[in-house]
């Protein structure tokens, strides 16, 4: 199935068809057929994903995908797979009229994806069902541990994580780094705290907090010749409405750090399941070196007052990453014409 020439996907809100397999399945020593159906209803779309989703990391949310969906209004394009009896499995999907092809549910922004199944065995169903062009980035390797030697999935760029469990203070942290790591740490550390550093902290993040976050990345990126993200209008809508839709499942925090009248640094921070999501941030490196390095340790700190089990870091190295905290692999799937 090919998409449009516009940006909008072949409308099948309705389509069913039968699987390949004979039109059964056996399940408790019977046969009953199975079908397929295409949801673009958003409510329906929403029905599915509370049913399928294992709703353990803050991406598996249907509110922090939504928030997504919202700021880029693609249409969603799920795969259901059921029998008479039940759904089976679900691949759910969205038409990207930006680069014309099928990606993940909430835009490629999202990590740890999953294909939704009762039985791994369907997921190779699933992907012979999806339309192309097809971007399926970040998957979770867990999740297809026990088919992914069939399918040829590739090497994504690893998230980074940094497990608590043994980890008690910040300090503890820096006990299990080299020496020279330790070391800068601690300088980039005493740097900020010598200005004289305010840590204001709010739990219930506004517009204009986040407003601050990104005239900080932007001038930042300019700095290094570089566009930021946030010159898409939709990407600082994606974000409002992560902050619109919080409280329903995860919960969010934006840490402010000001010296005088300046500020140096602002991060938002997720909280869902016992981890800590460092999802945004917007420095101002110029006049305050160091001061990433001093979110950091602070953010582990905070983490482990909250009683976190984990900091997630997220995806891409950015040329740092890599020196402190643990990778985690991420898999892809693409699909051409």
């Amino acid at each position: 199935m090919e998409p449009s020439s516009s940006d909008e996907p072949p409308s099948s809100t309705t389509q069913e068809k039968l699987l390949n397999q004979e039109g059964s399945a056996e399940k408790h020593g019977s046969f009953f057929d199975i079908q397929v159906q295409i949801i673009s209803d958003i409510n329906l779309c929403f029905e599915l994903w509370q049913e399928f989703s294992p709703k353990k990391t803050l991406f598996d949310t249907w509110e922090f995908r939504l928030a997504f969906h919202k700021a880029y209004q693609f249409k969603p394009y799920f795969i259901l797979i059921k029998n008479q009896l039940e759904n089976l499995a679900l691949l759910p999907l969205e038409y990207d009229g930006d680069e014309k092809r099928y990606v993940w549910f909430g835009t490629p922004w999202q990590e740890e994806n999953k294909f939704f199944t009762k039985n791994p065995a369907l997921i190779p169903s699933l992907l012979s069902l999806a339309p192309n062009p097809l971007f399926l980035n970040a998957i979770d390797l867990p999740s297809i541990h026990s088919i992914g030697e069939f399918i040829d999935f590739q090497p994504d760029s690893p998230k980074y994580i940094l497990d608590l469990y043994n980890i008690k203070t910040a300090e503890d942290f820096l006990t299990h780094l080299t020496k020279n790591k330790r070391h800068a740490l601690r300088k980039d550390k005493r740097r900020i705290e010598k200005q004289n550093p305010k840590i204001t902290i709010n739990d219930s993040p506004s517009f204009s907090d986040l407003d601050n976050l990104i005239n900080l990345s932007k001038e930042r990126l300019k700095e290094k010749g570089k566009e930021a993200d946030w010159e898409d209008p939709r990407r600082i809508e994606a974000f409002r409405q992560v902050i619109l839709l919080s409280n329903k499942s995860y919960k969010l925090k934006m840490i402010t750090v000001t010296t005088g009248s300046k500020i140096a640094g602002v991060d938002l921070v997720a909280l869902f399941n016992n981890c800590y999501y460092t999802l945004k941030c917007g420095y101002d490196v110029k006049n305050f070196s160091g001061i990433g390095n001093f979110f950091n340790l602070f953010e582990i700190g905070d983490a482990l007052s909250l009683g976190m089990k984990r900091v997630d870091f997220l995806q891409n190295n950015y040329a740092w990453k890599s020196r402190f905290f643990q990778a985690l692999p991420l898999l892809q799937y693409t699909s051409k014409l």
